[in-house]
């Protein structure tokens, strides 16, 4: 970054740092400790909409290397659209399978970014829930390198409970690498995996 950079106010932009995903088992345990949300055993990958031979050789080597996984126990690895345009590659295991879940998203990842997809990506989740059935996603910004907790309230509407959020997000300071700009703390109403 230079002088000119610095006086005009530009910032170098941050590298997505996948590996930030193995630090979610560890986060869980203080999550859990701390909130009492455990692992719902479902998370997803999110990436704008891509057409074409390439993306759909990509979808197939993924769902490839997801499907061929032993410990999966019949279940299932799907590919949805939201109604906002978005896809996302879902994926469901055990509760208690999250290391296992997190080498699913980060595989996701990796391959669409080692295919040339890198910039369609935006964001991966893992899903947790509390003994009263609250909802909340520890969600990974790819192009930030950071992660948000984000708890729909339930019900009709979509409102959040943002108390909570604030409360994961102290709680997981020491464990994760969270994003402070909570204008980046983007909704994902109706989530795949959520």
């Amino acid at each position: 970054m230079g002088l000119l950079d610095i006086l005009l106010g530009r910032t170098k932009p941050i590298a997505p740092d996948l590996d930030q995903l193995f630090a979610l088992p560890s986060a869980a345990v203080t999550l859990q400790a701390a909130a009492s949300f455990t692992p719902t055993g479902r998370g997803a990958v999110c990436f704008a909409t891509v057409e074409g031979a390439a993306f759909e050789q990509t979808h197939r080597e993924v769902q490839a290397l997801l499907d061929a996984d032993a410990d999966r126990d019949g279940l299932p690895v799907e590919l949805q659209r939201d109604k906002y345009g978005y896809s996302w590659l879902v994926s469901h295991r055990a509760p208690d399978e999250l290391p296992l879940l997190v080498n699913d998203l980060h595989a996701v990842n990796s391959s669409m970014e080692v295919n040339g997809f890198g910039p369609q990506l935006l964001c991966s989740l893992a899903g947790f829930q509390d003994e009263e059935d609250r909802r909340l996603a520890l969600v990974y910004l790819y192009k930030r390198g950071t992660f948000y907790p984000f708890a729909p309230l339930p019900g009709d509407g979509q409102r959040r409970d943002n108390a909570l959020e604030l409360r994961v997000k102290a709680t997981l300071g020491d464990d994760l690498r969270i994003e402070q700009d909570l204008n980046r703390w983007f909704p994902v109403w109706g989530a795949p995996g959520l």
